[in-house]
């Protein structure tokens, strides 16, 4: 699995594999499939051209991605959140997310980042036990954080200061 950043290039495999991540997993994402499936592939260059993201590629076929989206004012020019991260199932076990958020931390500290932010749906175990172990850590649950279908889904949201971890 060949972990590199994507870029403006990628946006028709990214598209087409984000539009899955959310049609299969609704609430895991505050986008929406709905939303995201009318917007032209130049969206989603855009996205790449704007923001960092990496891709986990075999061959020609890209199986994740995770973002990296800096903010820009100078107060809290120090951070930034972890945006978007999926793998698709039929890679899973294979350390792909993993090796996705250790390229975007390797790239936050090189580039002066301090403090990453991000988002997880309670009851995704799994996504949680991965950001703990790279050091994100719990600093409170937002109930009603998005709906799906009427259903309410809270977020946990984490935090890995960077000034502070290896």
């Amino acid at each position: 699995m060949l972990i590199r950043m994507l870029g403006p290039a990628d946006a028709t495999l990214y598209r087409a594999l984000r539009l899955r991540a959310l049609r299969e997993h609704p609430d895991a994402f505050t986008s929406s499939y709905e939303d995201d499936r009318q917007q032209p592939v130049e969206a989603a260059a855009q996205r790449l051209a704007t923001h960092a993201f990496w891709g986990a590629y075999q061959h020609a076929e890209l199986y994740g991605f995770v973002g990296l989206e800096r903010e820009h004012r100078p107060k809290n020019r120090h951070k930034a959140t972890v945006v978007g991260m999926y793998v698709a199932p039929e890679v899973g076990g294979q350390g792909v997310a993993r090796k996705l958020l250790e390229a975007l931390v390797a790239h936050a500290r090189l580039n002066g980042l301090e403090s990453l932010v991000l988002t997880v749906t309670e009851g995704n175990a799994h996504a949680q036990r991965l950001y703990a172990s790279a050091g994100f850590r719990s600093f409170g649950v937002e109930p009603d954080a998005i709906r799906v279908a009427g259903r309410p889904y809270a977020k946990n949201h984490m935090h890995l200061d960077l000034s502070r971890t290896p």
